[in-house]
């Protein structure tokens, strides 16, 4: 039965409460000064949090501690250290000091790192990020930390993002203060992002080396029912997968995460759990654990969790919507629309920021959720095209068009009312249907970024968003300061700047054709591939950007950009060798074996010496045939290439053969395996069908 829910929520957590409980008074203090105002923590204090934390870890039942980080693999990393000292006369005792909270030393050698560390250059640093709460996995205390190299350089994906955030920090305080909000300390942003999943049978996948070696299914024939009738999506949740999501929502609460809804998603077997929004760095963490469990608890149900962007062709991806706002320490959310004039033009500075940012920097934030995995997605009339828009409503599209061309603004009250920025009227927060075709939507008091593909983590979309709205508001901080009337120069900036960035904003179809030619109209990016997409990362514009608000150094710039295309092309690779050893191994004997047992038939009729006929057999045997040669030579085709791969050594060049060539050879090869697996008799096809896979969970 399940515990009271407030009771479980956080159990496992070394939180304000449990610190309140375990730490004296002023260790708790300094501690909490080091988490809202980022002071340095004294080793003295840290010794004493590291004995508390330490005790209430024994009595959780933990016999070790372990720095837990997120390297560039795009997974979490660990290694474990019991806390058990040595004492004379083979005892020991248990112990954790301060210095091994706040510091670690993992090896750095084997983590991507994109040239920054050489295999023979090891040592690596993990250091405690105090604004992440310590909590228990496996009887282990787990220390959200940052990871960096011998060197300073950050090896991770939480390092920038903290930078980041600090970089909006600095930046909106110092636009808040020109609007006389002098209390406000602190800007932070915050994120809930809805993660889309796949479940199916432990046994249906173990049949599958495609699932187990690249988490997607490389063949597949369509199967005959598929989500057509749309009867998966929000219907009755099927006993077997409620009882996972149950499992799932008490070991997420007792972790401190915000498990709020859960349904059935649009494609069979696929479904969905949002929490409630975060601070960022947290809301990082939390979906890193959140993915995580997904798998750990299908294992103990007989399932596996799939979190491929694309596992099966022909029915719905998924997706993880990036919901992300900015907020005060005050507890003002920047991005819902205010009842006062004040609130109102701070609001709009605000949101065409946002606008101003997206567009300047439309490439940056295509490549921050560009993958292998995600380019099966994008576009694919289940996802938001490959090409960044906003959606803003009708509302407040109405009034920025007002702006825009100095008119007056009817509202919906039909209320006459002139246009200026400390005008803007009260704006309901649901002022318009949902745009799911759109990447970048307005919902009412945040954005919606929903181009992000389901395995990733939402640290690359959240560091470069922190990022460009930082530069845009400290463009913005810099005009405005230097006004001599600021209501003045407050109107004309929005109107100057609404008017240049007019071209980022669509309410319409994303998906249709008219869309496509339209954005290319209007000049926006149209980055179909993640090759297409990543030389933007490098560009002068965004390594200016980043290394100006100190989120990335020029060379962690680089190495981000040789790790993303090294692990394109070797995820594609992957796929390649595996669709080849698929083919070779069974594939090939199943369709061989087949052919056998049609010319069987025929011999055996023809030996009866009666004129039987054999024209089915013999139309059957000659496709099978036909498909076989091209089977062999489409196999031979792929072989080839990937072997010419070999041969090549620049990662971008890699990157664009294996797009260009390899994953075209690879669906060329499919397309033959498809035709005969509706052929072959279910008895010989040597893999578990799309059908058998999608509907194995009963």
């Amino acid at each position: 039965m399940t515990k009271n829910v407030p009771q479980l929520f956080g159990s496992k957590v070394f939180n304000d409460a449990v610190m309140k409980e375990y730490l004296p008074k002023d260790t708790y203090k300094a501690l909490k000064k080091t988490i809202d105002e980022g002071t340095h923590l004294q080793l003295d204090v840290a010794n004493v949090v590291a004995h508390s934390m330490k005790e209430w870890a024994i009595e959780q039942g933990a016999t070790h501690f372990t720095h837990w980080f997120q390297p560039m693999t795009g997974v979490t990393a660990e290694k474990h250290d019991s806390f058990i000292t040595p004492e004379p006369g083979g005892k020991v005792i248990m112990s954790f000091s301060g210095k091994e909270l706040v510091k670690g030393e993992p090896d750095a050698s084997s983590f991507p790192s994109g040239g920054l560390r050489a295999t023979f250059e090891a040592r690596g640093y993990t250091a405690w990020d105090p604004t992440s709460y310590a909590f228990i996995k496996d009887d282990t205390l787990c220390i959200p930390t940052a990871f960096c190299s011998y060197s300073g350089e950050a090896l991770d994906k939480k390092t920038p993002l903290l930078r980041s955030m600090q970089a909006l920090d600095k930046s909106a305080v110092r636009v808040l203060k020109l609007f006389g909000n002098e209390n406000v300390n602190r800007v932070i942003t915050t994120v809930g992002p809805e993660q889309e999943y796949f479940l199916v049978d432990s046994e249906v996948y173990n049949e599958r080396p495609d699932l187990i070696y690249t988490g997607r299914t490389l063949f597949g024939a369509k199967p005959p029912k598929g989500q057509e009738l749309e009867d998966h999506y929000f219907g009755t949740i099927k006993p077997r997968v409620s009882a996972y999501m149950k499992e799932l929502d008490e070991e997420l609460w007792k972790l401190g995460i915000l498990a709020k809804t859960k349904h059935n998603e649009v494609a069979p077997a696929q479904h969905e759990l949002a929490p409630v929004f975060s601070t960022t760095n947290i809301a990082t963490d939390h979906n890193q654990l959140t993915m995580e469990l997904m798998k750990t608890v299908a294992q103990r149900h007989g399932m596996t969790c799939l979190l491929h962007e694309k596992p099966f062709a022909g029915v719905n991806g998924s997706g993880k919507h990036n919901n992300w706002s900015i907020s005060t320490d005050t507890g003002v959310n920047l991005l819902e629309p205010g009842k006062t004039p004040s609130q109102n033009a701070q609001f709009l500075l605000f949101l065409t920021a946002v606008i101003k940012a997206v567009d300047d920097y439309q490439e940056l934030l295509r490549v921050s959720v560009a993958s292998a995995g995600n380019d099966h997605r994008l576009g694919a009339n289940e996802a938001p095209p490959a090409i960044i828009s906003m959606f803003l409503g009708d509302e407040l599209e109405g009034i920025v068009e007002s702006i825009v061309n100095g008119t007056d603004y009817h509202d919906k009250a039909k209320q006459l009312m002139s246009i200026g920025a400390t005008v803007l009227p009260h704006i309901p927060q649901d002022t318009t249907d949902r745009n799911r075709t759109s990447p970048f939507a307005f919902t009412g008091n945040k954005f919606e970024f929903r181009s992000l593909g389901s395995s990733a983590s939402i640290s690359g979309p959240n560091i470069v968003l922190n990022t460009i709205v930082a530069e845009v508001l400290d463009i913005f901080a810099e005009e405005l300061e230097k006004a001599s009337d600021f209501d003045s120069a407050l109107n004309e900036l929005v109107r100057r700047e609404l008017t240049a960035h007019q071209r980022i904003i669509f309410n319409g179809n994303g998906y249709s054709d008219e869309w496509v030619a339209e954005a290319k109209k209007r000049g926006l990016a149209n980055l179909k591939s993640s090759v297409d997409a990543l030389p933007a990362f490098i560009s002068d514009e965004s390594i200016e950007v980043f290394t100006k608000h100190g989120v990335f150094t020029k060379t962690e710039i680089m190495s981000r950009y040789d790790i993303m295309l090294e692990n394109y092309h070797k995820v594609i690779n992957i796929e390649a060798l595996t669709m080849i050893s698929m083919v070779k191994k069974d594939i090939m004997a199943a369709a061989c074996e087949y052919e056998y047992s049609l010319a069987e038939t025929i011999n055996a009729k023809a030996a009866t010496g009666l004129k039987l006929r054999n024209k089915v057999e013999e139309a059957k045997l000659v496709k099978a045939a036909e498909l076989v040669e091209m089977l062999s030579e489409r196999l031979e085709k792929l072989e080839t290439a990937v072997e010419k791969a070999t041969t090549m050594s620049d990662d971008y060049e890699l990157a664009k053969f294996h797009r260009e060539v390899i994953f075209e050879d690879m669906n060329s090869l499919r397309e033959v395996v498809d035709e005969l697996e509706v052929l072959v008799p279910s008895d010989v096809w040597p893999f578990p069908t799309y059908g058998e896979i999608l509907y194995s969970v009963k």
